[in-house]
């Protein structure tokens, strides 16, 4: 019975899909778009298009701030979760919250996260200009200070080529909703595509998976 059980049993287990976190705001949750034409199914068609055996998760709630962020952090990143992409802040200098807040918030984030070993990529916000030189100055530089202390994978600015302004209109006319703010489906695509080799680089820290045949 033993030797027809050994004979039977399968080789070795399948090895499971890199499962990816995306902990953020309303730019990771799709706001108003298509089940679709969020960031999360986009970027995952895409990482799987590249051969990846990747699942992303939408860790994203509309409005949240850092703090809401760290206060659902661990039931929004489960025990399943292999790595995790930090896309958090932009409601914080919505709301003129102190930058000195959102950095420990952060800085608390990636503490947790990297204590269960978690690898990260974090994903940078610029102020918006309305809130003056000197909130910008201290809000933009929490990301990349962030990124340097801590060793973490880091995209600049989440929204690059999309959202923002240049002698004040837009830098991407057409990608983002009526508000201005939030990208539409098109505008998600340009981001996926632009944070997708950073994504790599983070499944790279995990070993190379091949995508499941």
């Amino acid at each position: 019975m033993l030797l027809l059980s050994a004979l039977t049993a399968p080789a070795f287990a399948a090895e499971k899909p890199v499962t990816i976190v995306a902990l953020g705001d309303s730019l990771t949750a799709g706001y108003l778009l298509g089940p679709d034409e969020g960031f999360v199914p986009q970027l995952q068609k895409r990482l799987r298009a590249k051969g990846h055996d990747v699942v992303v998760i939408d860790g994203g709630v509309s409005g949240d701030t850092t703090s809401g962020g760290l206060s659902r952090l661990d039931w929004t990143v489960g025990p399943d979760a292999d790595a995790v992409i930090l896309e958090l802040g932009a409601n914080d200098a919505l709301r003129g919250i102190d930058p000195k807040l959102t950095r420990a918030n952060l800085e608390a984030i990636v503490t947790q996260l990297r204590k269960r070993g978690l690898p990260i990529l974090l994903a940078g916000m610029i102020a918006p200009p309305n809130m003056g030189a000197d909130y910008a100055r201290n809000f933009n530089a929490i990301f990349p200070e962030l990124a340097a202390e801590h060793k973490l994978l880091f995209y600049p600015f989440f929204l690059d080529g999309v959202a923002g302004e240049l002698n004040g209109k837009p830098v991407a006319p057409g990608l983002t909703l009526a508000d201005g703010m939030h990208p539409n489906a098109k505008g998600v695509s340009i981001i996926a595509a632009r944070i997708a080799p950073k994504v790599e680089a983070l499944i790279g820290e995990l070993g190379a998976r091949p995508a499941a045949k």
